[in-house]
Formats: C-alpha cells, structure tokens, sequence
C-alpha cells in the first residue's frame, strides 16, 4: 500500500487467492501510515482450472458474499486448497466479477455463463505483462467483449511492490513447488510488469476507455473494514430489561458473593465509574456474552481463568470472570477500556484443555454457527526457518544449511540483524 501510495494510486485491489488474508495488514497500514489510497477488498479464485475470477466488494453485504464462498471452498477441500463450484458463482448477488480470460476456444463458452448470470456486475479483465503472445491475447480479449457486450477494465496482476523484487518472487515460487529455482524456469516470470508501475507507464499500456472503466469499478467499491462490528446476541437479555440494566443486576449480585462483607467505598466508585463507561461504549452486550460462557463452565465444572488486562477490572471480578481481587492489586481500569482507543475490550480466559470443545460446542449452539467462529492465526517464517526454505530454493546443500542454521545464533544475536539479513 505504501508503494501504491507513492506512485498516486486512487485505490488498490487486494485479491489473494481464495482468501482474504492480506486484507488486514493493508488496512492497518492505511491507518498507521495515514495514506489517502482506497482499499479494495476482494479475492481471485480459479473454477475447474479453466475460469479465473476477481471477485470485488462494492459492499458489506459482497464482503459477507465474498467470506462464506471463502470458507465453502475451503471446506470442500484438505488444508490448503480450496475447490470452487460453479453454484458459488451462479449465487453471486452483490460481489463485482472481473472474468480474466485465459485466450483459448474455452473461453467463449465461460464468458456466455457468466453474462447469463451476473449481466451487468461483469467485466472482461485485461493483463499486459509485455510477452510474445500479448497482442494476439488482446485482440482475442477485444473479441469476447464485443460477442459478450461486456466491457474490458486494465487489471494490474501484481505479485510484488517494486520491480527489485524479482529475485525474492522467484525464491518463492521455488518453494511453493518445493524444489530449487533452476528447476522451475517454465514456472517464473519472465520480466517486472508484475510489479507496481508508475501511472504513466500503464497510460502507455492499457487504453484509456480500459483505465477509466477501472476507476469506475473503484468507485463502485465503497467497502471498508472498518464499517465492521459484531452484532452481540439480543436473547440474553431477559424480557423486559434492557442490557444496562441486565448487566448491572449481574454486578450487584456479584459483589455480594465477592465481598460477603461490604464493598470497600473505593471499590464501589471504581465499579461505578466501570459502568458507566461500559454505558457510554455501548459495550454491555460484550460482558453479558464472556459472562454468559463463563458461567456455562462454571455450571459444568469446567476449570477457567480470566487473564491479561481483564484484571484491571473489577466488574470482572464481580462477574466471575477473573479471580484477581482488586483489593490485592493497583487497578487501572483505562489499561482495558479506554475511551481514547474506543475498540472493544480483550477479554482472554483459558479452559481446561481437556474440556474446551464442550465450551466451543456450548458457543454454537446456543449463538448459532453463522455467528461464531474460531479466530484463525496467520503462520509466518521464523528466522531458520526463512533461512532452510529459501537456501533449499538457492541449491544450497542439506549439510551447509545445517551448519549454517546450527551456528546462526553465534553469528548474529541481533534479532534485527536478522531481519536485515533477510530483507
């Protein structure tokens, strides 16, 4: 995003193959960098290894689209594939789909199914990375936008922020298909254009018509991540009360059972400033929800513990969540809440190993599977790692990997020399 920025970019496409991974880590350099490009949230997929998509999100209810085709791909399939069925894309009803032909006599055919079902959300994609076959592709592209009526957007298919990444996106490419670089030639680029190119270069490029459809996909997209909130469950709440008011009662039988013999005054005012700040962020329905599992366990004589900042809390502590009396510790509740940061609380509480499925299976069936899921943690290399991988794309042997990896600490105990190293 940062490169993109630089060279004036209005919007930028994320589409990582069936997935939306890479999403965040924009989003969040947007933010941190105050960078005035517009994300664009989306996806490519290929179906039967025949039909490439781009499938865009002009809105929440697309990106909503986008997620569960996402996830049923990825459940028809061991880990790390994913097999996109035709119904997924004959469901389509708010993603914009950018069809990127393949230029065989197949793609005819692709492009007459998805006139017929998407109209006027599709568009014929057009790459130019400067090859031999590049001007017959065009004119085959020329065609099916003519046969079809659909119009033809410039498409950037970029694998990598600046052209001095070549060497790396070999590198990787190797290891994907687990082997060294001079084994895979037919498999890597063969020049830079898949890079982020100035805007000159791509006027030169694409024709203007092809640009300005672009930007008007662009415009169309008006999604962004951070419109994003979770909708808590209303059927906690017993009739005739409002969440405040639950959540209160909750508290208020709480420090009779943590403080059978009266709330220090001090304790009192901290819990009554809590509330009122729970209040005034709206957040009541996200204690009554942690409340609500917590004591399920309980019920079930399932071990748990609250843990991290959560025990800067007393209303925690009244709810059962945590075990830290305040009375022990110096409190400070804004290290949980903060009205500055104005983001939900993390609440962190473990359960016995053992018996954790019973509370993931408590979760679903009382809240429903489509508003829970399990939070997935991105895996990326260690320094040895890093090193193993990429020195088994260079040729290098077992044996020197080995001793280099072995001895590697000895040489460097700089974490970010390593880095360094690396970049």
């Amino acid at each position: 995003m940062l490169q993109a920025d630089f060279l004036q970019y209005s919007a930028l496409a994320i589409t990582d193959e069936c997935s939306v991974a890479g999403v965040v880590r924009a989003h969040t350099a947007i933010k941190q960098h105050g960078l005035s490009i517009k994300q664009i949230v989306g996806s490519m997929f290929w179906l039967n290894s025949e039909c490439q998509l781009l499938l865009l999100c002009p809105s929440r209810e697309a990106y909503a689209e986008l997620c569960r085709i996402i996830t049923n791909a990825r459940r028809r399939c061991e880990k790390g594939e994913y097999q996109l069925s035709e119904w997924d894309v004959m469901s389509l009803r708010h993603c914009l789909v950018i069809w990127l032909p393949c230029g065989n006599e197949h793609d005819l055919r692709w492009g007459r199914w998805l006139e017929q079902y998407h109209g006027h959300r599709l568009w014929i994609g057009l790459q130019r990375h400067l090859t031999s076959q590049e001007h017959r592709y065009i004119s085959h592209c020329e065609s099916l936008s003519i046969e079809l009526q659909r119009p033809i957007t410039a498409c950037g298919g970029v694998l990598m922020h600046t052209a001095t990444r070549l060497p790396l996106q070999h590198t990787l490419t190797a290891i994907k298909l687990n082997t060294s670089i001079d084994k895979v030639c037919g498999h890597l680029l063969a020049n830079t254009e898949r890079s982020l190119r100035p805007k000159t270069k791509l006027e030169k490029l694409y024709r203007e018509e092809w640009l300005a459809e672009s930007i008007y996909i662009a415009d169309l997209c008006d999604f962004k991540l951070s419109t994003l909130q979770y909708e808590y469950p209303s059927e906690l709440i017993p009739n005739g009360k409002t969440p405040m008011s639950y959540l209160r009662e909750l508290v208020e039988y709480g420090k009779q059972l943590r403080f059978p013999e009266g709330v220090p005054l001090h304790v009192e005012q901290t819990i009554e400033k809590e509330l009122t700040l729970i209040e005034k962020l709206h957040y009541p329905f996200f204690f009554l929800t942690i409340h609500d599992i917590v004591m399920f366990a309980k019920r079930q004589g399932i071990l748990y513990q609250g843990r991290g900042s959560a025990a800067n809390s007393v209303v925690c502590y009244c709810l059962e969540i945590t075990s830290v009396d305040p009375r022990q510790i110096s409190v400070l509740f804004e290290r949980f809440i903060s009205e500055e940061r104005n983001e939900p609380p993390d609440i962190d509480v473990d359960f016995e190993h053992e018996r954790r499925e019973e509370v993931i299976q408590y979760i679903y069936q009382k809240y429903g599977r489509e508003r829970a899921a399990l939070a997935a943690t991105v895996i990326s290399y260690r320094f040895k790692s890093a090193v193993r991988d990429v020195g088994k794309a260079l040729g290098v042997s077992e044996t020197q990997l080995d001793y280099f990896i072995k001895n590697i600490n000895r040489r460097d105990r700089s974490q970010a020399g390593r880095r360094n190293w690396l970049s």
